[in-house]
């Protein structure tokens, strides 16, 4: 099973029987709001990402992505051509570390100095080549047309439908009971997608062999 964004708002409407007007204008949001909520609270390696860019020689700033979250790793290919992972800090670490910006060499350290960038130390004296691996936001089904999916809409359908009810009968201010019964399906959705993401997706039987449960 999975939804198209158009099958996913006939879905949502069909659950809290409301067609009115302003509900409807309101589903992307609804959706958007349950994208966040997926996002926030698995790993999944959908939401990992790997770039490439230039440093720029004597510049002590990197441009960080517009979809950046937060990093996973950066490294720059040295004059070696080989792969060095720089260390990350905090800012006032990179900034004692390297106290004169003007001063020069291979980069050791980064930072998240703000929005739009990493702060560098030391400040880099050539243009390497580098590799981000990060975690970023992915484009929203509702980003698309009535005919789109994404990742989430074909593979965690059951996290987006109830996600989406949850913040639906939020507007409405619906039934708490209902409203609960929607949260606990949404959670026992998200468990499952925990499972796949922070288990599944990062081992193999052959190493570690099968993910075992109690018995009930």
């Amino acid at each position: 099973m999975s939804f198209t964004y158009a099958q996913l708002k006939t879905a949502i409407q069909d659950y809290t029987e409301n067609n009115e007007s302003t509900f409807v204008t309101n589903l992307p949001i609804f959706i958007r709001q349950a994208e966040e909520r997926i996002l926030k609270n698995v790993q999944l390696n959908l939401f990992r990402k790997n770039v490439s860019g230039t440093m720029t020689a004597s510049n002590k700033y990197l441009a960080v992505p517009t979809d950046f979250l937060a990093p996973f790793s950066l490294s720059f290919v040295d004059s070696n051509s080989e792969h060095q992972f720089l260390l990350f800090k905090d800012v006032d670490f990179v900034q004692t570390f390297n106290p004169n910006p003007a001063t020069t060499g291979e980069p050791r350290f980064y930072a998240v100095f703000d929005i739009d960038n990493f702060i560098i130390g030391p400040t880099p004296n050539s243009g390497y080549s580098v590799e981000l691996h990060y975690f970023y936001r992915p484009t929203s089904l509702t980003a698309g047309s009535d005919s789109g999916t994404t990742w989430l809409s074909e593979n965690a359908e059951l996290s987006l439908l109830y996600g989406s009810l949850i913040e639906a009968y939020t507007f409405m201010k619906g039934e708490p009971d209902l409203t609960a019964n929607y949260e606990k399906r949404f959670v026992e959705a998200i468990a499952g997608l925990k499972q796949f993401g922070e288990a599944k997706e990062t081992t193999e039987e052959y190493r570690v062999g099968r993910v075992m449960r109690p018995k009930q």
